[in-house]
């Protein structure tokens, strides 16, 4: 093997490492380091440094950073959202966005929310950091949008306030307990008729695709398996009165949206 190509190798493996690295350490690592001290119990405990930290938010917030971890299928689960947004009547209404989310889903969600005749959209988040992040995206919809510092599991806002509420990625990081709490709340302040659209990960079809997937989240995201059985939020949304569902899967099954109807 020429020098050259033993050095472009182990440069690339050296790169994937230090990236696989970063990611464990304020991913998974931090829960691990929050247990040794007892510090599970805290109200945002779950919360990864990478989301409440202003510089790791700026420096992992590029959207090709963002399509890759999605294996460049993010644009497509953003559309499934987007497109049924716009085919919906929201004239006079509130739209809510509960947990700010990385990438340009939040400017695509607004765009789409206003276009529809929304009067307002709510963006809710624990991590004032998050809030304050997510407004740097949303300068041309300034008067259109309202934040608040709110928790996914003890929604502010009052029964049957909106009408969407849009929740991209925030259940595999929630404890499990955490994720039935979150999807009850949702679906608490939607008013009758209202649709929550719940973009997650999925069970991939094929095998390989699958044990990558098992490993990942073995790895970088504890609370993710779940989704796959016990947790499904299909069925834990179908366990509440009056919630009926559509799922959509993309990529061999492995991303889902889910559309979830309160009952008119």
């Amino acid at each position: 093997m020429h020098p050259w190509l033993t050095y472009t190798v182990f440069g690339v493996v050296a790169a994937l490492a230090s990236i696989a690295l970063f990611f464990f350490t304020l991913t998974r690592g931090a829960l691990l380091v929050r247990g040794a001290l007892g510090r599970l119990q805290q109200e945002a405990a779950h919360v990864y440094p990478i989301y409440s930290n202003m510089r790791l938010i700026r420096l992992v917030d590029y959207q090709p950073i963002i399509a890759g971890i999605l294996l460049f299928q993010y644009s497509r689960l953003v559309s499934i959202i987007t497109h049924s947004l716009k085919r919906t009547d929201l004239t006079g209404q509130q739209v809510l966005i509960t947990s700010c989310a990385f990438g340009n889903v939040m400017p695509r969600v607004v765009k789409a929310a206003v276009q529809a005749g929304a009067s307002k959209v709510l963006v809710a988040d624990i991590i004032q950091n998050e809030l304050d992040h997510a407004k740097s995206k949303l300068l041309d919809y300034t008067g259109k949008i309202t934040y608040q510092k709110d928790d996914a599991i003890a929604m502010n806002q009052a029964d049957a306030s909106v009408s969407a509420n849009v929740m991209f990625f925030l259940l595999h990081e929630l404890p499990h307990h955490l994720k039935i709490e979150a999807l009850a709340e949702a679906m608490r302040v939607l008013t009758p008729g209202g649709k929550l659209y719940l973009a997650e990960f999925h069970r991939p079809r094929p095998w390989l695709l699958r044990a990558l997937s098992w490993t990942y989240f073995k790895v970088f995201e504890p609370y993710g398996l779940a989704l796959w059985s016990t947790h499904d939020p299909v069925n834990l949304l179908h366990e509440m009165p009056g919630v009926s569902c559509e799922r959509h899967v993309v990529f061999f099954g492995n991303f889902q949206v889910i559309v979830a109807t309160k009952a008119a």
